[in-house]
């Protein structure tokens, strides 16, 4: 970075250079796609997810998203910040300023040329919060330069726009949304990503073709087919009869069974993730999990590390913290022991000797026997639940709309750092927190505006170590699962951005030649 001075804004700016992971690669020999690659996945697509404006507080919509559009900045090989359709952004002295310079020449796959105003268009109707708040003004200097104006100093807008906590800065093409609504952007979506929308059957997969004019590199296979398969063994089914080339998320008897295949291909992926057992009653004084030694009871009930070998092959990382360690800000936490004597004593203290009847456990689809599992070892120290599964979709509505009761075996998979992470559970205005406390809520406030990165640490890290000890939440693991690799493949693009669960940047999967 180096200080330059830039007329009209009368402050000094520091220049934030593209990242060479962001930028095409020049050298390599551009050729024609070829082919079709057909991904199992496990569970159904629903039509919000081809919408970068939908994205709240879930990962999973950037399946399609990294597919059919492209963002500003974005997580890439190599840089969890790159840039994309920025070439370079700038960021003020007073840090409420920030500027992107933004690519030239680029067009949608209707044609429609890529401007500041579809950046500025875009993030108007993202369903970015915490963003709109921040953000004072968004104001287009020219056809291909977009100024945002903070409201105040906030060290983590970049963290906000330029990774997966939202989808405010990947863009769509204004004038095509503006004709067709928003209801028809989702039947037919238009982007700038390097594959065009074909077809979607709702139920049964999503077909996409292609975009030769990406601006990154040429995609190497010419069609994606995204399969909904919800049973893992119909998954592996398919993969051993060579109809999909790659399913995603098998369980511990599939995955074993891919190992011992020669023609398959056992592949991790994941560290985004983190399980955890939030007690959605905990706030109601009457409620058994309003007292601190219930839950820590709870927590001590479950033995994660056959959890982890049972469901992952042992693949996923015991933790105490919702934070991955990779991230930024992250306090590393120990994981709470499995010691269910100990937890029958916690349980008597709190006057429950013979245990309780804790009403509903709701396990996040599709993770039924993870929800089974856990609502076992539970059982065994005289927590009694009653498993209640939900498709994704009616789960993520009721969850957001605060309608669960009881307990969650809930997947928190916000990126970012440890500010962003936690930013949709702890305090009290999250989209999927239930409750807060006043304490918790005022150093979240201050974290968000301290510009001071070691005292910015140190709040986060308290934060971090009041909720551990409160046992606002039960950690489990952080997730890493098996996917089955089918012959077709050269490579599938797992893992190239690290973390990140799914084939990723999608233009640089392969099929081997024939």
């Amino acid at each position: 970075m180096n200080g330059k001075r830039r007329r009209g804004l009368g402050c000094v700016f520091l220049v934030c250079a593209a990242l060479a992971a962001g930028l095409p690669d020049q050298g390599a020999a551009q050729s024609r796609p070829e082919g079709e690659m057909r991904w199992a996945l496990y569970v159904t697509l629903s039509p919000v997810w081809f919408d970068p404006a939908e994205v709240v507080g879930v990962i999973t919509p950037f399946w399609v998203i990294y597919a059919l559009h492209d963002a500003l900045v974005k997580p890439m090989p190599g840089s969890l910040m790159a840039g994309s359709l920025a070439e370079s952004w700038t960021v003020s002295a007073d840090q409420r300023v920030y500027e992107f310079k933004l690519r030239e020449g680029l067009t949608f796959h209707n044609g429609d040329p890529f401007t500041a105003e579809d950046v500025k268009f875009s993030f108007a109707r993202a369903r970015a919060k915490i963003l709109h708040d921040k953000v004072r003004e968004v104001a287009v200097v020219g056809p291909h330069r977009v100024r945002f104006q903070l409201h105040e100093p906030w060290p983590d807008f970049m963290t906000f726009y330029g990774t997966f906590v939202s989808g405010a800065g990947w863009v769509v093409p204004k004038k095509y949304v503006e004709h067709v609504g928003n209801d028809g952007f989702k039947k037919h979506p238009v982007g700038l990503g390097p594959y065009k929308f074909v077809s979607h059957t709702p139920g049964v997969e999503l077909v996409m073709e292609a975009f030769e004019g990406y601006w990154r590199k040429v995609p190497h296979v010419k069609r994606l087919v995204y399969k909904s398969v919800p049973e893992a063994t119909t998954r592996l089914a398919m993969l051993k009869r060579g109809e999909v080339d790659l399913a995603y998320l098998l369980d511990a008897p599939q995955a074993e069974e891919v190992r011992r295949n020669p023609s398959l291909k056992l592949a991790f992926s994941g560290g985004i993730g983190t399980f955890y057992l939030d007690f959605f009653d905990q706030w109601d004084p009457k409620s058994p999990w309003h007292d601190r030694r219930v839950r820590l009871a709870a927590v001590h009930a479950i033995d994660s590390r056959a959890l982890n070998d049972a469901e992952n092959l042992g693949a996923s990382r015991l933790t105490g913290s919702m934070v991955p360690r990779k991230f930024d800000f992250a306090l590393a936490l120990e994981p709470y022991a499995y010691d269910p004597a100990k937890a029958k004593r916690l349980l008597a203290e709190a006057g429950y000797p013979n245990g309780f009847d804790a009403g509903d456990l709701h396990p996040w689809p599709p993770y039924f026997s993870m929800g089974e599992a856990i609502g076992g070892f539970l059982g065994a120290v005289g927590i009694k639940t009653k498993l209640r599964t939900m498709e994704r979709a009616a789960f993520y509505s009721a969850l957001a709309s605060k309608k669960l009761r009881g307990l969650c075996v809930c997947i928190n998979a916000v990126y970012g750092n440890a500010a962003s992470r936690i930013s949709e559970i702890v305090p009290s205005d999250g989209a999927f927190a239930y409750g807060g406390s006043p304490d918790v809520d005022a150093l979240y406030k201050t974290q968000a505006r301290e510009t001071d990165r070691k005292k910015r640490e140190a709040v986060l890290h308290q934060i971090q170590r009041l909720m551990y000890e409160r046992v606002r939440y039960a950690p489990i693991y952080e997730y890493i699962w098996p996917s089955g690799v089918g012959p077709r493949v050269e490579d599938p693009a797992l893992m190239l951005i690290d973390p990140y669960p799914w084939s990723a940047p999608l233009e640089e999967v392969r099929l081997k030649r024939k």
